[in-house]
């Protein structure tokens, strides 16, 4: 029998091993928080505002928000070079904002994390602050 999260973890690694990103979201469950509000909000400052590549990285968490797609389509949808999409989506990853289906495989689709997900008004919030661009809503739900 299963008492804590501690035993429980092995056991749905075991059982969705093939689909890591759910494993991810269980994992990040079980560590105390280091993303409280206020860090989080630190964390959104610095990655969107506070860096030459936030605004790209903006519009990669807008596109990821309207549908999943993997780094290939990313630079499809955002016009930006492949290489500089990886960058971002590395970035991304290492803060926890996003994950892959499958780790480390190319073609795998890039989706928000929940607590990215909770996160959006405060990234929209920021964005209304500093206004030096306008993060491109509609052009990434579409592909061309």
């Amino acid at each position: 029998m299963i008492t804590s999260k501690s035993q429980l973890l092995p056991v749905l690694g075991q059982r969705f091993r093939r689909i890591p990103f759910l494993l991810a979201s269980a994992q990040e469950d079980s560590k105390p928080s280091l993303y409280g509000e206020k860090y989080l909000k630190r964390l959104l400052w610095y990655l969107f505002a506070g860096t030459r590549g936030g605004p790209s990285r903006a519009e990669i968490i807008k596109a990821l928000q309207n549908r999943p797609s993997n780094a290939n389509q990313l630079a499809q949808i955002l016009h930006v070079d492949y290489k500089t999409i990886q960058h971002h989506v590395r970035v991304l990853e290492e803060n926890g904002l996003i994950v892959p289906s499958d780790k480390g495989t190319y073609g795998a689709v890039l989706f928000l994390t929940p607590k990215m997900e909770e996160a959006l008004p405060i990234l929209n919030e920021i964005w209304s602050k500093i206004g030096r661009r306008k993060i491109n809503e509609t052009d990434a739900g579409k592909s061309d």
